[in-house]
């Protein structure tokens, strides 16, 4: 394609936001650094505090003691990508360059190309769940539950096809209908930004494992390579709730995604993402006070499921009926008094 044409502009649409108090809602836009800082480095020293247990066990405690404390550090690992989420939408720090100098710490470890997934994340947001043009989530979502728990256990086949996608796109070469439309010959500037990421993160991960042999350093790749793709089991059954069995092309955030009730710990781990409907709504509210708008707005939403059980009880029942009805798309039921 000639870089003198211009592909032509999507419409945009014409989401419905439940109405909130401008002031009120100025209030929730609200940044702060400290409290963008108690959520990134307490998370981050987490890791650190897993991933030191996990060493410290391998080097003196016997290995049923030591197995588990590397699934917990796996376990908190996962969450990467939640972090590196909310740094890409700016919206953790009052300060802008502390989103730019957090993301690469939150992105690195976990083989995250912070750069293509904004560019698809920002599709994501304007047309949620309406393809062709956002094709980072596409409905219907199908679950093997035996899969599913084998990956929750060790996720070899992501790892794989992660580490490929970053090897090609380390070259130089976009494929793919999702890839080529979110970065097209066009964006020159985005896709350079997106290889030089993507080969930071071959190299540097090439450079773990090297040192990992050369010293005999096992735990180093466990923990910071690989440690994202095993021991994933609560990160899946928190992350995938998002919008699955929901409906696609409706312009209602109520209808096509999903809010869940967590407990404090593993909202924290989730970056607050289980109000995700609150998120869509109104994506320039920091995570760390998406409770405080979906308390605002709580009276124009469906029900939201309480814990991980109540919300994958809804999920496979919807599921289930899925397999009978192909065409089946679950309606959540509104308020009466909210405007659709």
């Amino acid at each position: 394609m000639s870089t003198s044409l211009q592909e032509p502009k999507k419409p945009l649409i014409e989401w419905y936001r439940t109405p909130v108090d401008r002031e009120l809602l100025k209030a929730l836009n609200e940044r702060s650094d400290a409290r963008g800082l108690l959520q990134t480095c307490g998370y981050l020293a987490v890791l650190l505090a897993t991933g030191t247990l996990a060493w410290l066990a391998s080097l003196h405690w016997p290995v049923w003691v030591t197995i588990p404390c590397f699934m917990l550090h796996a376990t908190c690992m996962c969450f990467l990508v939640n972090g590196m989420h909310e740094l890409v939408h700016g919206t953790v720090f009052r300060t802008k360059w502390l989103n730019r100098f957090f993301l690469p710490f939150l992105s690195f470890p976990g083989l995250h190309n912070y750069e293509h997934f904004w560019a698809s994340h920002a599709e994501h947001h304007k047309f949620t769940l309406h393809p062709p043009d956002d094709l980072e989530v596409v409905l219907p979502i199908i679950i093997n539950m035996r899969d599913f728990l084998k990956g929750g256990i060790v996720d070899f086949p992501s790892f794989w096809r992660m580490a490929k996608w970053h090897v090609r796109t380390a070259l130089g070469r976009f494929e793919g209908e999702w890839d080529t439309s979110i970065l097209p010959e066009t964006a020159v500037k985005k896709r350079r930004r997106t290889i030089r990421w993507a080969r930071i993160l071959v190299v540097g991960h090439s450079a773990i494992l090297v040192l990992a042999i050369v010293k005999g350093w096992w735990q180093l790749p466990l923990l910071v390579t690989f440690g994202s793709f095993y021991c994933n089991a609560l990160h899946r059954f928190c992350n995938s709730t998002q919008h699955i069995g929901l409906k696609d092309n409706v312009p209602d955030f109520r209808l096509c995604c999903r809010t869940m009730y967590l407990s404090p710990p593993i909202q924290f781990l989730y970056w607050h993402m289980n109000y995700h409907i609150e998120h869509h709504m109104y994506a320039a509210v920091p995570c760390y006070r998406l409770g405080a708008l979906h308390r605002a707005i709580q009276h124009d939403l469906p029900h939201c499921p309480n814990g991980i059980v109540e919300t994958w009880q809804e999920i496979n029942a919807i599921v289930k009926r899925q397999q009978i009805e192909p065409d089946y798309q679950h309606n959540p039921e509104l308020p009466a008094q909210a405007t659709t």
